[in-house]
């Protein structure tokens, strides 16, 4: 900040009025730091910057502006109270990222973890707010922080979306919104996605619009296009069917959407906010946008959970009807194509009885996303599908809080991945409370926890590797460096090596490691593929990338700080385990890409 005479015989800053002081103190040209010197200079600047909330709401505008939209512009706010609480939680959140490495390298965050950032006491928007920033600074630095960020914002988010969706189930059914619900539980299997439910209404209520400027052309005087989207249900079923051709026609052949045949059992098909981007999708969230829209145009559209293939119905009876052969049923999967209750069993190939027909609850449709959600995480066991299991299981014991079957298989599942081994044993025991007849298993994987809690709190030392060591003499390589594999054709980074293969005999017959022409006696390491997976890869396998490249893996800021453009740079936990490869990645580098 330049200079400026505060007061004296020719008057000086003070002098002015203090309007004029504020505007000056609002100039673009000073920060934060800069307001607070001047508060030190003297009181009667400390009270035109404290004193007026102008001021620092211009300062916290500038520094954070996303977070204006959680303040009432029409009250009145302690600006410089909220700037400072804002800039303090934004200190500590950083100071605990520092802390998040050292304590949590070795092993999963557990969800004790996070408990220093749910004391901050501080406004979530604030955490939430600096958590995004370190998410959003230079892409190929601070990817540790970012890293536990990450986890941070999907532990707070998901937390979040929990609470509001039991909430959501408390409400009667009949007033239960069901795009509402569709849309939690995308949130909760994609916290940081944008997918806000403000943000799937816009594009449905876009489309709505489309529809209704289609049908403008064709029905000028549709009472469709005066609607305002307020549960009025249109009873002529001409009109009707006049909303559904302009359906049709906008939805499949203006905007392409269509079923995923081709990759079916993607879970991306079962998240609304994907659909609607790709414009691809499954029966049941197609048929949620179907259903949606035609509520939005005064068309009743209930939902179907026939068995394999969601669909709705369409009453053809004004008053409404019990009967299965009164309606019309839409797959929305299949252009919206109508039929008739006996060509439904055509489309799966098997008599059902007259229950599959009837209309279901929002609750119903959440099982039905849920469970596909389920299966699909079980179909794999990379990382990817086992977070994928957790979700849906979370989300599934919320809908049935009591069902032992997927009690015991969240327990299973929490004990198979080594986390949380606490959190099992409150399964355990809800499990044994609503079903005592579980007693033999329940006992017996409660020993197995204990004694899994019991190796968890033993300290293991870190295993210091040294390039130096007689047994390492064989190494080549060493983590941070891009490597490419040679049979397979995958892009990995390095984040580990042993100077021979360490896995298990059935391991090795499965991999044909014996087949190798250096067989396990040689070099392996740990990698981190492009993929999404992790690999253990024998050393003949691998080579030098020749054009490096960043490696698109969720892991990769638990490892490493920063990607200079050709390597990665280890974090100080890495660096402690493989001290020497710090140098040895430095000197390959300028090797093999000619610079450092």
């Amino acid at each position: 900040m330049a200079e400026v005479e505060v007061s004296g015989e020719g008057g000086g800053l003070t002098e002015l009025p203090e309007e004029l002081l504020e505007q000056i103190f609002c100039c673009p040209l000073l920060s934060h730091v800069d307001v607070v010197s001047a508060c030190l200079a003297c009181r009667k600047l400390q009270e035109v910057c404290q004193g007026r909330s102008a001021v620092w709401k211009h300062q916290f505008r500038r520094r954070w502006p996303t977070l204006l939209k959680y303040y009432n512009t029409a009250g009145s706010h302690n600006w410089w109270a909220e700037y400072r609480t804002r800039h303090s939680i934004g200190r500590q959140v950083q100071t605990m990222l520092d802390t998040f490495s050292k304590q949590f390298f070795t092993k999963e965050v557990p969800v004790d973890g996070f408990k220093d950032i749910e004391a901050l006491g501080g406004p979530f928007c604030f955490i939430e707010d600096e958590l995004l920033s370190i998410l959003n600074k230079d892409g190929r630095k601070y990817l540790t922080w970012k890293y536990y960020s990450r986890k941070i914002l999907c532990y707070l988010r998901q937390r979040d979306i929990m609470e509001k969706l039991k909430m959501f189930l408390l409400t009667p059914s009949q007033h239960q919104n069901l795009i509402e619900g569709v849309v939690l539980i995308d949130q909760y299997c994609n916290p940081l996605a944008d997918n806000s439910l403000e943000n799937i209404l816009l594009q449905l209520n876009s489309i709505t619009d489309e529809v209704k400027k289609v049908l403008h052309v064709t029905h000028t005087y549709h009472p469709s296009i005066t609607a305002e989207r307020d549960d009025v249900f249109i009873d002529d079923l001409e009109t009707q069917q006049q909303v559904l051709d302009a359906m049709n026609r906008v939805l499949y052949k203006q905007l392409k959407f269509k079923g995923n045949e081709e990759d079916y059992y993607n879970p991306m098909n079962s998240y609304i906010h994907q659909v609607l981007c790709q414009k691809k999708g499954i029966p049941i969230t197609l048929c949620v946008i179907y259903s949606t829209i035609g509520k939005n145009l005064g068309v009743r559209l209930e939902p179907v959970s026939f068995p394999s293939h969601f669909l709705l119905r369409w009453c053809q009876k004004p008053e409404g009807s019990t009967d299965i052969l009164d309606y019309v049923y839409i797959d929305a999967f299949n252009n919206g194509k109508p039929q008739t209750a006996k060509e439904c069993e055509h489309l799966i190939g098997q008599q059902v009885t007259s229950k599959f027909y009837n209309s279901v609850t929002p609750k119903d449709v959440l099982f039905r996303m849920v469970t596909n959600l389920f299966h699909l995480g079980k179909r794999e066991g990379s990382d990817q599908s086992y977070q994928l299991l957790r979700n849906a299981l979370d989300l599934y014991l919320t809908l049935s809080p009591d069902d032992v079957r997927y009690l015991m298989l969240q327990a299973r599942l929490y004990f198979h991945l080594g986390i949380n081994p606490e959190k099992v044993l409150d399964i355990l025991q809800h499990i044994q409370e609503v079903d005592p007849l579980q007693h033999g298993v329940v006992g017996h994987l409660v020993q197995l926890t204990l004694e899994q809690i019991a190796r968890k709190n033993q300290t293991t030392p870190v295993q210091v590797k040294r390039h130096t060591d007689e047994k390492h003499r064989k190494i080549q390589f060493s983590v941070g460096l891009i490597m490419k594999h040679k049979r397979y054709g995958y892009d990995c980074v390095i984040y580990g090596w042993d100077p021979k293969c360490t896995m298990g005999l059935d391991w090795m017959r499965t991999m044909g490691v014996h087949n190798l022409p250096h067989g396990p006696d040689q070099p392996f390491y740990n990698v981190l593929v492009q993929d999404g997976s992790c690999r253990y890869a024998a050393q003949e396998n691998l080579i030098c990338h020749a054009s490096p490249l960043e490696i698109g893996h969720e892991e990769v800021g638990r490892y490493f700080s920063e990607f200079s453009g050709t390597h990665y740079i280890a974090n100080e936990e890495l660096q402690n385990q493989y001290p020497d490869d710090m140098v040895l990645t430095s000197q390959l580098v300028e090797k093999v890409y000619g610079h450092s």
